[in-house]
């Protein structure tokens, strides 16, 4: 595998491929394989290396993963411009889960599971109790252990006794998505990037698997957008990170590097409110997910003519599915029916640069932000797995 192979090219962020529909790859390229193959590698009874790990990083006996939050695929021919590193190691893609957003994408890691069968399905979803539950501000109701009930890939491996570490901010510690993504990890709080890799190398004295989260690009890219000053400044850090981490690897240790999902920037003409509109605001009872994908829930009998008036303004910038449609087409792989509930009566999956917004059911904030993602295109859907290995002594 040559340096950035696999990768998208220069120019591909605003190219018509950007935009073309990529389904999740569950079972054989996407990020639920991915801490089940490193686990294979490192050998973790049970773990299968569906991705091929083994032939790249074949021979060591500690690996890192980092996280980047928002460095899609897609955005790294952009973002290496001011992080070079990015395009000088190996490269490869995966799929995110669907909806291609951060707590969904987290769990699908951790687990290793389609969000399906970890159930946590969307940015928000609703409550069997009506209210909303955001991912990101989760404490501890409801429970995290039950709500999210599959095992994580770091509780299996610490009961096979590999060590696994968490690096992440501190005041993410004990949150309901920690828990649900990482239960069975060591926690090692870090709050900026010098201190994200002095522990991530610190966790690589001895052999087991270190995981470490960056938030930052994403964050620059939902307020200011893809390129922006700010956008850049933190791309920068993001190459500064990762070339300390490689400069740092001991003798037969591995960095993989990896997102939970891409973004893109929204006109403001492509921007529809379904609270502006009588059309698309009646019959609903509740609004969850988030603008690329909307969930709505219906009153009792409106959710065919919620569906028909969707279709008929939104045309073909969106997908307007049932929940029987959408969890039919396989988007979140198998769902049993306890999680049904926290998908929409219906499903909007916008296309193309579309986002339907929420006025009345969700922060202003929301509205404000430049770049988006959580839909099926491929800049939101398709991310990097960037590898280097330096081998044993």
């Amino acid at each position: 595998m040559t340096p950035g192979s696999g990768l998208p090219g220069p120019g591909s962020l605003g190219g018509s491929g950007a935009l073309a529909v990529v389904r999740p790859a569950y079972g054989s390229g996407s990020l639920a394989e991915l801490m089940p193959s490193v686990m294979a590698v490192l050998g973790v009874p049970g773990a299968t290396d569906v991705l091929g790990l083994g032939e790249v990083l074949g021979g060591v006996d500690r690996v890192a993963v980092l996280l980047v939050d928002g460095l899609g695929a897609y955005q790294i021919p952009v973002a290496a411009a001011h992080a070079p590193i990015l395009t000088q190691l190996d490269g490869r893609t995966l799929t995110s889960g669907f909806p291609s957003t951060t707590p969904v994408s987290l769990v699908t890691l951790g687990t290793g599971a389609p969000p399906g069968a970890h159930g946590i399905l969307g940015f928000t979803v609703r409550r069997p109790d009506g209210g909303v539950l955001n991912h990101i501000v989760w404490g501890a109701d409801p429970d995290p252990a039950l709500w999210q009930p599959v095992p994580t890939r770091f509780e299996t491996a610490a009961a096979a006794g590999t060590p696994t570490t968490l690096v992440t901010k501190a005041e993410f510690a004990g949150t309901g998505l920690t828990v649900a993504a990482y239960r069975g990890a060591r926690f090692t709080g870090a709050g900026d990037p010098h201190a994200l890799a002095t522990a991530m190398l610190a966790a690589l004295d001895g052999p087991g698997l270190v995981y470490g989260y960056h938030p930052d690009l994403d964050h620059h890219g939902h307020a200011s957008g893809i390129d922006s000053d700010p956008w850049r400044a933190a791309a920068v850090t993001v190459g500064a990170l990762v070339a300390r981490l490689v400069d740092g690897l001991p003798p037969g240790a591995a960095l993989l590097v990896t997102a939970d999902h891409g973004q893109l920037d929204i006109p403001a003409d492509t921007r529809v409110d379904l609270a502006a509109d009588p059309a698309l605001s009646a019959g609903i009872v509740g609004v969850s997910g988030e603008p690329r994908v909307r969930y709505l829930h219906t009153r009792d009998g409106a959710a065919a003519d919620v569906v028909a008036a969707y279709r008929s303004v939104l045309g073909a910038s969106a997908w307007v599915l049932t929940r029987e449609e959408a969890v039919g087409s396989g988007l979140y792989g198998p769902v049993p029916s306890g999680h049904l509930g926290r998908i929409g009566d219906v499903v909007v999956v916008c296309l193309d640069r579309t986002v339907v917004l929420a006025g009345g059911w969700e922060p202003p904030t929301v509205g404000r932000l430049v770049a988006y993602h959580g839909s099926v295109t491929a800049t939101e859907m398709t991310v990097p797995l960037l590898s280097y290995v330096r081998p044993s002594a």
